[in-house]
């Protein structure tokens, strides 16, 4: 059976990973690609559905964003989200314009309980509305299903043409019935039955693993994290001795954690695992860089070169393995806009020497690649450690990256994760970690004047890690924090919290 596929074509809107793993949640596997792909890719992709994104643009600026219009003429099922909405309205004869009021937030909203969109939903309904323009005038077929206050298209469809939009966003949380919504899109309009399961899933990696593979041996990016620990034992179990895992002690790891890969993977999974300590290779490689750009393409660089050294001293090795995931591929710009590389993916050198590279969790969020360790019998104390990023310390030492300040980094950040894994609210947190910043302000201590560097502390709730909320942490646990982090460390005389959420901040700060 072939595997049923959305698409969501993306329009630069920031929600777009949010819908995609709204509709993942639902059973269904769907992709996000450019609003520009062909009619002849989407023809060939054998999609079930296609989503909109919102996006930025005005549909009325000449260089807006444009799908090919042919998408509505193809019988596949299309929802229109926001930009998405009026995208389809423009390109089927509707009329959009700027209102004299525009809508943004929480809005009260009457739906028509006759669309199947909205079947079995309350008629009085709140959703998230954020647009300047709206639709004015409907394209020829087209019925009003919903409206709000300063919006008297909020929804419309063709149903004989399978044709939605929506002017509000139902894949945020603020959308009371959202989720609804997106599951009757899926399965009553576009008719899935979910077999998106993670055991299938499963299956089909061992599966291709071993086709892409044969006899040649492998190598594993071991980093240690979340991702490249549930890629590493996935493809293990696929080709067991032939996979060599390596672990790049590169000097940017937290305290303690290379001991604790080697002493896992070696011990506890019985994998053959390779120890390479280039620390002062990488510090010298970065010495005087403050870019964070430049400093996640320098350490994807160099740990490629590694590799490559590796894998020479190793038969030849042939197959490199990544833990790259989903949102690694979103992020850093493949197929759309670029919100900051991947060391995974955007930085890899043209003159890469492996004979390819396996991805197996590329399709993957963060939350299913959690699942997928579990499935695999990995302890669940390692699935759901706090994901850390795979340039390590380097993009939470802001400005030049030197022994000296990461040392200073990886004592505060151990307090403070200290201080929280002692309180009952670490439950609750996705992420928590101390950044260096290169502030440095006037402080006093021990009745003298000292210039020297503030930390902030950072830590998030999220289910998806695509949104995130700033954690409220009790001012106790922040209070001890502090004073630990000032009074045992050295150059510190300044703390402080980030109170923004994700977006519009990221949760990393570089």
């Amino acid at each position: 059976m072939q595997q049923e596929k959305i698409l969501i074509l993306d329009f630069g809107g920031q929600y777009k990973q949010l819908i995609a793993r709204r509709v993942r949640e639902e059973h269904v596997y769907c992709e996000i690609k450019p609003c520009n792909t062909s009619l002849a890719e989407i023809k060939a992709g054998q999609y079930r559905g296609i989503i909109l994104t919102g996006g930025p643009a005005s549909v009325n600026e000449a260089d807006s964003p444009k799908a090919d219009s042919g998408i509505f003429t193809l019988g596949i099922p299309v929802l229109g989200i926001c930009y998405g909405a009026q995208f389809m309205s423009k390109s089927l004869g509707g009329l959009v314009q700027r209102p004299e009021k525009s809508e943004y937030g929480k809005t009260k909203i009457e739906l028509s309980t006759k669309s199947v969109l909205f079947s079995e939903l309350k008629k009085d309904n709140e959703c998230w509305m954020s647009h300047s323009d709206s639709i004015a005038e409907l394209p020829q077929g087209f019925e009003i299903t919903a409206k709000s206050s300063a919006c008297p298209v909020a929804a419309m469809e063709d149903r004989a043409r399978k044709l939605y939009a929506l002017q509000f966003h139902p894949e945020v949380n603020h959308t009371i019935d959202g989720q609804e919504m997106l599951r009757n899109f899926l399965y009553k309009v576009c008719d899935l039955n979910g077999q998106w399961e993670m055991d299938s899933y499963i299956d089909w990696q061992l599966e291709k693993i071993r086709a892409e593979v044969g006899k040649s041996k492998v190598l594993c990016a071991m980093s240690g994290g979340v991702d490249s620990s549930v890629a590493a034992v996935l493809v293990h179990r696929a080709i067991g001795k032939q996979l060599t895992c390596v672990f790049v002690d590169h000097g940017l790891m937290r305290k303690d954690e290379g001991a604790e890969v080697e002493r896992v993977f070696r011990g506890e999974f019985e994998m053959k695992l390779i120890c390479v300590d280039a620390k002062e290779r990488f510090l010298t490689r970065l010495k005087g860089i403050s870019d964070p750009e430049e400093k996640r393409k320098i350490i994807g660089e160099e740990f490629i070169r590694v590799f490559e050294e590796v894998a020479r001293e190793q038969s030849d090795c042939e197959y490199l393995v990544q833990g790259t995931i989903y949102p690694d591929v979103i992020e850093s710009g493949i197929g759309g806009a670029m919100i900051k590389s991947h060391h995974n993916v955007g930085a890899l050198p043209e003159d890469l020497e492996f004979k390819g590279v396996i991805e197996p969790l590329r399709e993957l969020f963060k939350d299913e690649v959690r699942e997928l360790g579990l499935k695999l019998a990995i302890p669940e104390e390692m699935v759901k450690r706090q994901p850390f990023p795979g340039p390590g310390l380097a993009i939470r030492c802001l400005g030049e990256v030197t022994e000296e300040r990461l040392n200073i980094l990886r004592e505060a950040d151990a307090i403070f994760r200290e201080e929280v894994k002692k309180s009952t609210i670490s439950k609750d947190l996705a992420r928590y970690f101390a950044v260096l910043t290169n502030l440095r302000s006037v402080g006093v201590q021990g009745d003298a004047r000292s210039y020297d560097y503030t930390v902030a502390l950072r830590a998030v709730s999220s289910s998806d890690f695509m949104t995130a909320d700033w954690a409220q942490l009790p001012y106790e646990l922040l209070a001890r924090s502090s004073q630990r982090i000032i009074n045992e460390l050295g150059h510190v005389n300044r703390v402080v919290y980030d109170i923004t959420s994700k977006p519009p901040a990221t949760i990393e700060w570089e």
